[in-house]
């Protein structure tokens, strides 16, 4: 899913960089604003050290991209998603500038992508379904982080007047590929929080321990 240089073109890898900026710059901003439990401070190295390590895990797909965990659900439902914004971002960032993982051009798509797309896709499903099932809304916050963000690459790169094939073969090669990788992300994620809710229910915002 880190999308490779001389994949997009001029105008998708301008307006993403564009997106992806505001999007942080809004997420410090609040955050900022409305403070940071310090307490939670270590949990966000935790996640970005697992986060980072999952997504270097890559399977090459057809169409010159790549398939891999993404993380956006896990760092979501225990985040939230500002800082989980903040969190994919520098994981990406970090996977460009150092390790090669990604173009350079297309940072802020891949930024945009998993960090933004994936992060408030993950969120919105946890919020709709956590009064039911916190481990059940955890494994569709997985899966879907992970095909949103996918579909979003799809799209970008089927945009591109310089990728050799349109959104009608980008999206469907994406969405399939990561819906069957994010079953497994799904199963982790939710795993993650019911051993959360076990462990150390403060974490997810909880006064008690509730059953999934």
């Amino acid at each position: 899913m880190h999308i490779p240089d001389g994949f997009l073109d001029l105008q998708i890898s301008a307006l993403t960089y564009l997106l992806a900026a505001l999007s942080i710059g809004l997420a410090v901003y609040w955050l900022q604003k409305h403070g940071v439990n310090e307490g939670r401070v270590p949990l966000l190295g935790v996640l970005a050290a697992a986060i980072f390590a999952a997504q270097m895990l890559n399977w090459p797909i057809p169409g010159g991209t790549s398939a891999h965990f993404v993380g956006s659900g896990l760092a979501a439902v225990l985040l939230g998603p500002l800082q989980a914004v903040l969190v994919l971002a520098s994981v990406i960032a970090v996977q460009t500038l150092v390790f090669g993982d990604g173009g350079l051009t297309a940072l802020g798509a891949n930024v945009f992508n998993m960090a933004v797309v994936g992060v408030f896709a993950a969120f919105t499903v946890y919020r709709v379904f956590e009064r039911r099932s916190r481990v059940s809304g955890a494994f569709l916050a997985g899966w879907f982080g992970a095909v949103s963000a996918a579909v979003a690459c799809g799209l970008e790169i089927g945009s591109s007047s310089i990728f050799a094939y349109s959104i009608t073969a980008t999206v469907p090669v994406m969405f399939g590929w990561h819906a069957l990788l994010g079953v497994v992300e799904g199963f982790a994620t939710s795993a993650a929080v019911a051993f959360i809710l076990k462990s150390s229910p403060h974490l997810l915002g909880v006064a008690e321990v509730r059953s999934g």
